[in-house]
């Protein structure tokens, strides 16, 4: 006797797909395109505060012209929300050297990474590939004592994303200086994450153990990651020099900036659009995350500007000190915590071509959604895969219980930018921009409008 067939496969589906909307495709296409808002945001935003990480002066300056700009947009309920964030400031110039055996010095390009203390070391230096090398010699009971060590792991050329390829190399900078510390070391520096090859570094949070110790830390530029590790394999290296000027200060009040669009029949269920506002000051901050501010902005104001009533409210925010604590997205999910999610979208990946939506929810779900995607074919845009979400929205979707997402982009170069100096106005496509910001706001509508446990699987 055959068991009966719940018992031997899930249930299927039988819900309709969820329908496509090609009038709304069309009417966000021409008026984002035709009005080109985006850019222009971006711009300003850049011009009012190119420095803006959490605690500057720079990162006011942005919540404020955030407010305005939400308030010009015809948001409701705009308002800037608290929140206690870190304040790490890099201070003077960094610098690193190596001493050659023949006397010369080998200049190295590098920056401080957030999180680095103040200091100034010489000392021998060492090369491990990243922070597996690491954490073997860790188990070998190894030591590194009075060493500088150079984590020379670079982002796999053969990954199939550029995520995937930085996600395989990230250790080296967020937990090897603290590795590297507990072992001895007296100051490290890493090969930028970086799918480059310049000679430009690449910042980015390490983290220390509040009680552990800490060593001067810094990003060296791909070239330069290249030149040293020539020189220690044909044994030229005397030693390495580091100098840092980082200052740690007190936590800040920083602000989340928060806007809204009512929902028409279900207001108190909301669909949330992130970006962090926050950015290293290396350079603009233009693709992490200016980009993603403009893009969610920018999808708000089409919905108005089209005449578009959500049934969910659409509410966007600016969060606070992603790059270096994540207090913004702490903060809102403390402060919204009895608050219905629906779901979470950020985009935080860049203004790239965009390809489409990234969704954490269940297959059979993703199956239903993808007919909807298909008034964005004419942009290539109408993909609809799963795995989405964001380092700003996750708490808040953890909590809630509630799916995230992300705006999905062609990001072949942006690890070229990230983190760097290269991260400027003038690798913003405006075009690029523009068609993010449609798409967003196209999947804003539909999501917003979506029944009743739609993007649950039972």
């Amino acid at each position: 006797m055959l068991p009966p067939a719940s018992e031997t496969a899930p249930a299927r589906d039988v819900r309709p797909a969820v329908a496509a909307r090609p009038e709304l495709a069309q009417a966000l296409l021409d008026r984002g395109l035709g009005e080109r808002r985006a850019y222009g945001m971006l711009v300003e935003l850049l011009e009012v505060a190119p420095k803006r990480l959490a605690g500057s002066p720079g990162y006011e300056a942005a919540a404020r012209w955030a407010e305005r700009t939400m308030q010009d947009i015809g948001l409701a309920n705009v308002r800037m929300e608290p929140v206690m964030a870190p304040h790490w400031e890099r201070g003077d110039p960094e610098r690193a050297s190596a001493r050659l055996a023949d006397g010369s010095a080998l200049e190295l390009s590098a920056c401080a990474l957030g999180g680095s203390p103040a200091g100034s070391v010489t000392a021998p230096a060492v090369e491990l590939n990243g922070l597996a090398a690491l954490a073997e010699l860790e188990a070998a009971g190894g030591s590194l004592q009075g060493r500088i060590v150079f984590l020379n792991q670079r982002m796999n050329p053969a990954a199939r994303s550029s995520f995937q390829a930085y996600g395989g190399a990230a250790g080296q900078r967020t937990r090897g200086p603290a590795l590297a510390a507990k072992l001895g070391a007296v100051g490290v520096v890493i090969r930028s994450l970086s799918s480059a090859d310049d000679d430009v570094p690449h910042t980015g949070m390490t983290r220390f153990e509040d009680a552990g110790p800490k060593i001067p830390a810094l990003a060296l530029g791909v070239q330069s990651a290249e030149r040293l590790s020539a020189a220690l394999a044909a044994g030229k290296v005397e030693s390495v020099t580091l100098e840092t000027h980082c200052r740690e200060l007190a936590d800040r009040e920083q602000w989340n900036v928060v806007g809204e669009i009512a929902g028409s029949k279900w207001p108190e269920e909301v669909v949330v659009l992130g970006a962090h506002l926050d950015a290293w000051e290396t350079g603009d901050g233009a693709h992490d995350d200016g980009a993603g501010c403009t893009h969610v902005l920018e999808a708000a104001r089409l919905l108005l500007a089209c005449g578009v009533a959500p049934l969910r409210t659409v509410r966007v925010v600016l969060f606070a000190n992603e790059e270096n604590g994540l207090a913004g997205g702490r903060g809102y999910a403390e402060a919204h915590a009895g608050e219905a999610h629906f779901v979470l979208i950020e985009s935080d990946s860049g203004g790239g071509t965009p390809r489409g939506l990234g969704l954490s929810v269940d297959e059979h779900v993703l199956e239903r959604l993808r007919p909807a995607g298909a008034p964005l074919a004419a942009i290539a845009a109408e993909r609809v895969s799963g795995g989405g979400g964001g380092a700003d929205i996750g708490p808040m979707a953890e909590r809630a219980g509630a799916p995230e997402g992300s705006l999905s982009v062609d990001d072949t170069r942006y690890f070229d930018l990230h983190h760097s100096a290269n991260d400027v106005l003038e690798s913003v496509h405006p075009r690029q921009l523009e068609l993010g910001a449609v798409v967003l706001a196209y999947w804003a509508a539909v999501l917003a409008d979506l029944g009743p446990g739609e993007l649950s699987y039972n």
